[in-house]
């Protein structure tokens, strides 16, 4: 009897480790839907409330806590401002960046961009000098600096930082071409 509960147990501990170790090799796999094509994301960054949204095809998905690069809210005027564009982008690119990991390259400058950015060009808000800039994306924190994240310290030159754990999950997930929209 006692031979059989234990021979019980075990089997019920290996099919327990089975099914967890099937969860976790299909975790960063894209998930594909029944018709065999992989689902559309959006992001939806809100630099007032410093949080971004994802939605997937059935509405939200998730919320994580973003900082930028300066503490004014103000839309990208130029190169070096430090300021986060606001606009309609798309994830165009992923690369491993050296000091802060997974990044998610966005489509900036967009065709409304350069348009603004001349706008101001002509009414003297920024100098004729001036360069649009480039290279904005998503990325996360430093490995051991999640903290800004929760004090809300904007440290980027102009890009979206995330938790350095959360840009994991968001970089296997989204594909490029996926939709970001940045608003005040």
């Amino acid at each position: 009897m006692l031979n059989s509960v234990r021979l019980s147990v075990a089997l019920a501990a290996i099919l327990v480790c089975f099914i967890f170790q099937s969860f976790e090799s299909k975790k960063n796999i894209l998930p594909v839907d029944h018709a065999g094509h992989t689902p559309a994301y959006k992001l939806v960054i809100k630099k007032s409330t410093y949080e971004m949204k994802l939605y997937d095809e059935e509405g939200w998905y998730s919320t994580y806590p973003v900082v930028f690069g300066n503490k004014k809210q103000d839309d990208k005027k130029m190169e070096g401002d430090r300021l986060t564009p606001e606009g309609n982008f798309k994830i165009v690119g992923k690369t491993l960046h050296g000091k802060w990991g997974k990044f998610l390259l966005l489509d900036y400058p967009t065709k409304e961009s350069y348009e603004r950015f001349k706008e101001r060009k002509a009414k003297g808000e920024i100098p004729q000098k001036a360069t649009i800039g480039g290279g904005i994306g998503i990325h996360g924190t430093r490995p051991n600096e999640e903290w800004v994240i929760d004090k809300f310290v904007n440290w980027t030159s102009g890009c979206i930082s995330v938790r350095y754990s959360d840009m994991d999950e968001l970089y296997d997930m989204l594909p490029i071409g996926t939709e970001v929209i940045i608003e005040k």
